[in-house]
This record gives C-alpha cells, structure tokens and sequence, in this order.
C-alpha cells in the first residue's frame, strides 16, 4: 500500500469478520490505522486486545485504536467498513422463532422472508446515521456495507443520503470456487457471468477456457438429484451431506440443483439462503426435502449457539495471558476474504473484476435505474464501476421483480416508520397467508425490537397527539 490508510472499523465486534480482516491486512503488509468502533464496550474491548495481539505476534505496522463513539474515529478516515448488526444475537433470534409461532420457518432469516424485514428495519435506521456521519466527516473514504439485508440497506443509503456506498458479500467468489471444485478445474479456468440480488444472484454464463460449461453442470445436477431426491432415504443422505467436504460440495444443496435445471442458470448462494426467495415453497414444516428449514436442515439454533461459543472463546482468549494462537495469523475464509484486494485493486488502478452491490445504472437494460443490483465491476482509481450485461430472461427476472419491490416498500417503512408499509411488505413478501397474519406478525415483530425502533416510536407518539 503506496499511502498510510486510515481504516474505520464500524461494528467491530463482530469478531470473526474483524480477525480476518486482520490477518488480510497484516498478510499485505499495510502501514496502516485501523479504528475499532463498537457500541458494545465489552464486545469491543475484547477485539481490541485480540488486534493488538495479532498486531504484536506479528511485528505488524499497524496502529490501532478503540471507539465508542464513531464520530470521534471517522475523520481523517480513507476508508470505512460496516459490520453492523443491530441488536446482535438476540435480536435476530426473535426475527427467527417470532416468525415460527406462525408457521413460517427461517433457515437464516437475515436477508428476505419475515426475518429480513424485520432486520431491515432495524439496520436502516441505523444504517442512515452513520452514512451521514460518514458523509460529513469523511466524505471521501471508499464506504463499504457488509450488514444484512444487503438490498435494503445500500438502497435506503443511496436513496436519503447519497453518498457512495458499495456493498460486499463473499457469495459470489464462494459459489465460483464451488462450481470450479465441482467441475474439477482450477478457479483461474472458470469465466462467469453473475447477476442479481444479493443472496439470489444467478451464474448465468460459465465457462471453462471459454468453453460453455453448462451442459456439464446441468449433467451433474441430473446425477446428484437422481441420486439423493428420489433416494427413499433421501432425509438420511441430507442429514448426512456436510459430513465431509464431498457430501457438502455435491449432494447438500438440491435445490440449487433443481433451480439450475429449471432456469439454466446456478443460484447463490446455495439453498440455505436461496430457499428464502421461495417462501411459498420452502417456508412450511417438512417443506425442504421433507426436512423443516432452521431446524433439521441448516439449523439456526446451532448457527447461534456456534456464534455465542466463538464469542466465549475469543474472550478467554483476549483475557488470557498466552500467547495468541497460531491460527490467528493464518488465513480463514469468510465475508472478509476480498474487501482488501478491492481496496488494493483501486489504490492501483488494476481494473480486477469483483462482484459487488451497486445501483443499477448501465448493469440491467430490463431493470429500473437504481435498483441494488449484485454484479460485475471493474477496481478503477475512480472506485467500482459497473459492468453493462444486458437483459435478464423473462424467467430468472421474474424470480428477482418482486422482491426488487419487496425492497422498495421496506426501505419506505423504514424511513418513514410506518407500521402498514412493514404489513404491506411481508405481504409481498409472500412468506405469509393472509392479510390478518401480517397484521399480527407485524406488530408482534415491532414490538419485540422496539427497543432498536425509535422512528417507530416516534410515529406512534405524532399519531396520539
């Protein structure tokens, strides 16, 4: 790195996301500030000290500070990376089991279904703050958003703030180096095309060498599903897949399979979130393969219970005297994984390709300008400029044209505090099945994150007076 970086870190304890970044960093060998900010103080304190370890067991050029406050750490920032979680842990758990006293089962509950609407509203708020605190003490750092739902927040940002804001997820990089390992290449081989919303974005094109390689995927897909759907055991093998990285790559993701037979095109990010774009498939008990979503399939409990496990071990380990393990210095994957060679990528005008989340301006002729899209860009001195692909088919646009709205009317609710507008979206939604379980969902939503909803709050407060 040519120039001394100062690099904002809003909602670092997120504490995975923070290592890796780390490591990423300390691997380039960055002469860099890194800002930790966090309003969890304990949260906070604890990867404070785990970057200061890492910093010194590697002799790194790195100066760190801790924050409380992000208006104090973002000036003079050149770069800026959101890893918000708004109420963390356990408010996601109430945007899962709420939802499943209805009937409506998450796998993940993050990014669309009752889930995702209900996170939106909570990161929007939020989110908007510290665009604008962003815009006017740093106005010229590259912004990037890792926070869920992707859509609705860089949508919400673009839309009352306008300041500059890109939105990453490994998904993409992930599901190419999947097909790469399934097709038996190395990942250098493997051209693509991918377009879409983020957690639903379809490889629309692959090929090897330049080779069109669908015919080869849609030739697997006919051996996996013939293998395991119609398998009377097939429960069992889904159970099973994931024991090793064989079963995982080829047999634990059918729907993936079936999506691409279906629409010739391979959806990202596998089944556990692209499931969610199907709720009227996929939302009921038994409804994935006979197995429930978020509970024998995908878990959520034990997706929490490995978040508060690692949270308690790095605790141990940040108020240990021992050395820090060697594992922290080695490469994980992870959401982190690219933020650093985009960063690079624009620092040296290299004109590398990444997957990103942008406004639609040139990516989609058949989609409304400004339209968080997930797709192609180019790493230019002048940032991530994205890459003009044409036109959707009429059916893979149909898959994304409602949710598009479903963003739409989201963010409104959200900027605006609007109880029917939050009713409107589940609707649309279409995880639900009436007008009456939306209502109810609703307010019983609100209510249970009411705390994280002051623009809620205050909407209620304008009605009675």
């Amino acid at each position: 790195m040519s120039e001394h970086e100062k690099v904002v870190m809003i909602g670092a304890g997120s504490i995975s996301f923070t290592r890796g970044l780390m490591h990423d960093m300390i691997y380039h060998k960055w002469n860099c500030t890194i800002a930790l900010v966090d309003i969890d103080e304990n949260a906070l304190r604890i990867i404070e000290r785990i970057v200061k370890k890492m910093v010194e067991k590697c002799k790194a050029s790195i100066q760190v500070e801790a924050h409380t406050d992000r208006r104090q750490a973002l000036t003079d920032a050149s770069i800026v990376i959101c890893t918000v979680g708004v109420g963390g842990r356990r408010a996601w758990e109430q945007d899962v089991f709420i939802p499943r006293r209805y009937g409506i089962y998450q796998p993940v509950g993050d990014s669309v279904m009752p889930g995702g609407s209900s996170r939106a509203l909570r990161m929007i708020h939020a989110m908007i703050g510290i665009a604008r605190d962003v815009e006017e003490l740093a106005p010229d750092a590259l912004f990037f958003n890792y926070g869920n739902p992707m859509a609705p927040v860089c949508s919400a940002v673009n839309k009352s703030v306008g300041i500059p804001m890109t939105g990453l997820c490994h998904g993409v990089f992930h599901v190419a180096n999947h097909l790469a390992k399934l097709l038996n290449i190395d990942e250098s081989r493997l051209d693509y095309d991918a377009v879409g919303m983020n957690h639903l974005t379809w490889f629309t094109k692959v090929s090897i060498d330049g080779q069109d390689a669908m015919p080869q995927l849609i030739e697997k897909a006919d051996y996996y599903l013939n293998t395991f759907i119609n398998d009377s055991e097939r429960g069992k093998c889904f159970a099973e897949a994931g024991t090793s990285e064989e079963n995982d790559q080829q047999f634990n993701h059918p729907l993936s399979w079936e999506l691409l037979k279906t629409f010739k095109a391979f959806p990202a990010v596998l089944d556990r979130h692209v499931m969610e774009f199907f709720p009227q498939c996929f939302a009921k008990e038994h409804s994935y393969y006979g197995q429930t979503p978020g509970i024998d399939a995908f878990s959520f409990e034990q997706c929490i219970e490995w978040g508060d496990k690692d949270f308690e071990r790095m605790c141990s380990i940040a108020d240990s005297d021992d050395d820090l393990p060697d594992s922290f210095i080695t490469f994980t994957g992870g959401e982190h994984e690219q933020v650093i060679s985009i960063i690079n990528s624009i620092r040296n005008d290299d004109h590398a390709t990444y997957s990103v989340n942008l406004p639609n301006t040139i990516q989609l002729d058949n989609v409304p300008q400004g339209i968080i899209l997930e797709s192609p860009a180019q790493a230019t001195k002048s940032g991530l400029c994205p890459q003009a692909m044409g036109s959707l088919d009429a059916g893979i646009y149909g898959t994304l044209a409602t949710r598009f709205q479903w963003v739409e009317c989201i963010v409104e609710a959200a900027l605006k505090g609007d109880r029917d507008l939050f009713v409107q979206a589940l609707i649309i939604d279409g995880a639900v099945t009436s007008i009456d379980m939306a209502c109810n969902l609703a307010d019983d939503l609100l209510a249970a994150q009411a705390a994280y909803l002051p623009q809620f709050k205050q909407r209620i407060v304008e009605a009675v007076s």
